[in-house]
């Protein structure tokens, strides 16, 4: 099985990411979790600990960190990228290359070839503006999967497309992807 560096982004979607790292774990892969500073106000990395058996980490300069490198630790590590779920603002640093935060450099130090997955989870109205298109279109050339979102009520009320996959359906499609 791989070893899935999941990243996470704040978002009311954030919920779903402790499951399908939970079914992921359940599944056989390693996973280590790399929440976005704003992420972990929601959710704490803790959770994440317990639920994979893997360290969860935040800020490279936390007082509980590893090394003195720990996102290139973590991008020797990975043999999967997993950002689920991924908010405009992830998009846009991930898109342009910027190392602002941990999960950003982390993503930056994997080596060639590492296989990288999207989820994009936010509003409708977000999702269709043209700076998120272009993102994301950026980092489907650049060689990421771009998960589809999927559709229905929105956690802010609005409904269409824009909801983070049911973790089943994104372990699924791991599967199929590393078949």
């Amino acid at each position: 099985m791989s070893q899935i560096l999941l990243g996470c982004a704040a978002s009311a979607a954030l919920h779903k990411a402790c499951d399908l790292a939970s079914k992921l774990t359940q599944a056989g892969h390693r996973v280590r979790a790399v929440l976005t500073p704003r992420a972990a106000q929601l959710i704490s990395p803790q959770l994440f600990e317990a639920l994979t058996g893997e360290p969860a980490s935040v800020d490279e300069f936390e007082a509980g960190r590893r090394s003195a490198m720990d996102h290139i630790e973590l991008g020797k590590w990975a043999q999967v990228v997993l950002i689920a779920p991924a908010s405009a603002d992830l998009i846009a640093r991930l898109a342009l290359g910027l190392g602002s935060d941990l999960l950003g450099t982390a993503v930056l130090a994997t080596a060639p070839g590492t296989r990288k997955f999207l989820c994009p989870a936010m509003n409708p109205h977000m999702l269709v503006q043209p700076p998120i298109q272009r993102h994301l279109a950026q980092l489907a050339a650049d060689g990421w999967t771009v998960v589809e979102p999927g559709e229905g009520h929105m956690a802010c009320g609005d409904g269409g497309k824009g909801r983070l996959p049911e973790p089943a359906e994104i372990v699924a499609l791991l599967k199929r992807a590393l078949a």
